[in-house]
């Protein structure tokens, strides 16, 4: 099958041809930097698993869809606020991304007002916003079922290593986007929604932005201070993207992450082997995990109302749960269960069983919630898409991806090839309207990076290509542990972060923390800390 998906025709035999971009009645132009002041109200519904700040306030700014013409089309964006309780103290705002791309960041401000600490929220106030094409800002949508095609979103090979069927989804997705948002599709990208932050900015009447950026939100915040250096103030990047690495060398750098992180999951099943009789060493547990995930290869389980559990489910369960040491439980209970399906104990309730957990394990996933009228059920998975495909332009043979498939399915088998599959881009029905900003070290000593040694998303790989682009603009603080994101787990970060924030003073140089102890991650991390999505940056 790598033979043969070597040697097809490129994908652009098989996909729609490139268009135009089409672009609807031209409305009355937005305003300038200088126009009205948001009016501030009520929050459209959110997650009901966020819980929102009574404070939070929302709003809507019109912006270019196009920026090479301001005054066509708009596009709505949604942003929020939290002012701060101490406007005597204030600086100015500190606007904040959670990731993805693709994930709402309307509530974040809520979120981080139970992480930060009072220094900090005392002099700014809060900003969230839905970047362009998510949630409540003119989102996209591909029409896509996140469910039913959970292990399709992110492009698992079959069990045997095959790429057909992935080169069979990213055909029909990249037409199905096309052809419920083909409009907005090319401006749905990380330049454009830099230009809107500079939007929110100056909506908002400030000279400059301070930013909190997590994860995705990191390239974000780089590409921000790369087009608008001047308009930087404190930029706090947690858990880094390479710019160097956009898109898919970045997802190959998963590879190594997910192996790297592994081991502190297992270490943790094996230390509770009374608990989840799963194994009573790490290499006790891999093979227990090894015998599932070939045994869901060969019989996969169906779950009523739900997806069917194959190996690649799975594998995809596992690696979402090592973003953080909290999901831990939740997914050795899923192993647990699939342990007592294969072995023919559990056959009756199962299904019933697993898909509980799975609930639970309900943020893990890019489902993007249920749907709503104002924002579609693969909104998320949609503009993920969007991001991937507008920002540069991927190879359109399939036979690289095929060959880097079968190489990394033998060199990391815990992804399968996942990493470095093709994704919907490969047959994208337009090409980049501009190429990627260029993410420099010109302009003030301002940024403050944060990263974990252990990382399966965002590898210490990929933070100090950051760092070295950003040059001495930035410091970057290592901690010693695992996971997807720092800020709020109790480590020697966090007092640099609030430091930083709320005096601007940052570290003389580069400093390395240990993990903090037990006793000071469960003080520090018990009102809730931000952790970024799990799906995928």
């Amino acid at each position: 099958m790598f033979l043969a998906a070597a040697t097809a025709a490129t994908m652009a035999a098989g996909a729609p041809p490139p268009v135009e971009a089409r672009i609807g009645a031209p409305e009355p132009a937005v305003a300038g930097a200088g126009g009205a002041a948001p009016v501030w109200g009520e929050c459209p519904p959110g997650r009901p698993d966020i819980p929102r700040d009574p404070r939070q306030r929302c709003a809507t700014l019109r912006v270019p869809l196009d920026y090479r013409a301001p005054r066509g089309r708009s596009i709505e964006i949604a942003i929020s606020r939290i002012g701060t309780a101490q406007p005597g103290s204030r600086r100015g705002i500190l606007l904040s991304n959670p990731g993805g791309p693709g994930e709402s960041g309307l509530d974040l401000p809520s979120r981080l007002a139970v992480v930060l600490p009072r220094e900090v929220l005392d002099r700014y106030d809060l900003i969230g916003f839905d970047p362009r094409g998510v949630g409540h800002s003119t989102p996209v949508t591909c029409g896509l079922d996140p469910v039913r095609q959970l292990t399709l979103l992110l492009p698992y090979p079959a069990p045997d290593g095959g790429i057909e069927r992935n080169i069979a989804f990213a055909r029909d997705t990249a037409a199905a986007c096309a052809e419920h948002s083909g409009d907005l599709l090319p401006f749905i990208t990380t330049a454009n929604t830099a230009r809107d932050m500079d939007r929110i900015r100056a909506a908002l009447g400030e000279p400059k932005l301070s930013y909190f950026g997590l994860s995705y939100g990191t390239y974000l915040g780089a590409v921000y201070i790369s087009m608008f250096p001047g308009r930087a103030d404190r930029i706090l990047l947690d858990s880094a993207v390479d710019p160097g690495l956009v898109w898919r060398d970045m997802w190959r750098t998963w590879n190594e992450a997910v192996a790297v992180r592994l081991p502190d999951f297992l270490a943790f099943v094996a230390g509770r082997d009374a608990v989840y009789h799963l194994g009573a060493t790490p290499d006790e547990v891999r093979r227990t995990f090894d015998r599932l995930i070939a045994a869901l290869d060969r019989q996969p389980l169906p779950v009523p109302d739900g997806p069917v559990l194959d190996g690649n489910a799975l594998r995809e369960i596992t690696r979402s749960g090592l973003y953080f040491d909290g999901y831990f439980p939740l997914v050795a209970e899923v192993w647990q269960e699939l342990a007592a399906t294969v072995s023919g104990s559990a056959a009756g309730t199962a299904g019933t069983a697993i898909l509980t957990r799975l609930d639970r394990l309900g943020s893990l996933g890019r489902g993007g919630g249920t749907g709503t009228a104002e924002v579609p059920a693969d909104n998320s998975t949609a503009a993920l898409y969007a991001v991937l495909c507008d920002d540069v332009a991927w190879p359109r043979s399939v036979a690289p991806y095929a060959r880097q498939v079968a190489a990394d399915r033998r060199a990391w088998p815990v992804t399968a090839g996942m990493p470095s599959n093709l994704w919907p881009c490969v047959a994208w029905p337009t090409r980049p309207v501009e190429p990627p900003v260029t993410v420099t070290g010109h302009g003030p000593r301002n940024v403050l990076i944060l990263q974990n040694t252990r990382d399966p998303s965002t590898s210490l790989v990929s933070a100090r290509g950051l760092r070295a682009a950003l040059g001495r603009r930035a410091v970057m603080i290592t901690v010693d542990q695992g996971g997807h994101g720092v800020t709020g787990l109790g480590s020697c970060a966090d007092e640099a972060l609030s430091s930083f924030l709320a005096t601007g003073a940052l570290p003389e140089r580069d400093r390395f923390c240990p993990a903090p102890s037990p006793a000071d991650a469960v003080a520090h991390s018990a009102p809730s800390p931000y952790i970024p999505s799990a799906g995928p940056l």
